[in-house]
């Protein structure tokens, strides 16, 4: 990318090769079966109570944004002509977010649901 002119698109390049095998050790160690003691005093259901409880906050934030939506619909923005860009940088963020929006959301929820798999292996008692 440094020979094409793309600076950013390098120093990204290296930035997640880097991030990428930092997540891997990290995943490593997780999947490490360190025993530790239990602990006698705690209780059994306490993640099952903080699961619900935050599961039922999410909904509640969820409703309310619902209805304040419906009864306060926003008004129509009038439609602006699109801004060319100049920077290579410029140019990579505004097709990240016009052009390839949709897959750009399905590669982050798939980043999310590999990290939350990797969780639930590392922590079979969830």
């Amino acid at each position: 990318y440094v020979l094409l002119g793309a600076q950013f698109l390098a120093a990204i390049q290296v930035l997640v090769y880097a991030g990428g095998i930092v997540v891997l050790y990290l995943f490593v160690v997780m999947l490490v079966n360190l025993k530790r003691p239990p602990e006698a005093h705690e209780d059994p259901h306490r993640r099952t109570k903080l699961g619900f409880g935050l599961a039922a906050a999410v909904l509640l934030e969820l409703g309310a944004i619902a209805v304040y939506g419906f009864v306060n619909p926003a008004a129509p923005m009038p439609a602006t002509p699109a801004i060319p860009v100049s920077g290579n940088t410029e140019q990579v963020g505004w097709l990240l977010y016009t052009s390839y929006l949709i897959p750009f959301e399905i590669a982050s929820m798939l980043l999310l649901v590999a990290m939350i798999g990797a969780i639930v292996l590392a922590k079979r008692e969830l």
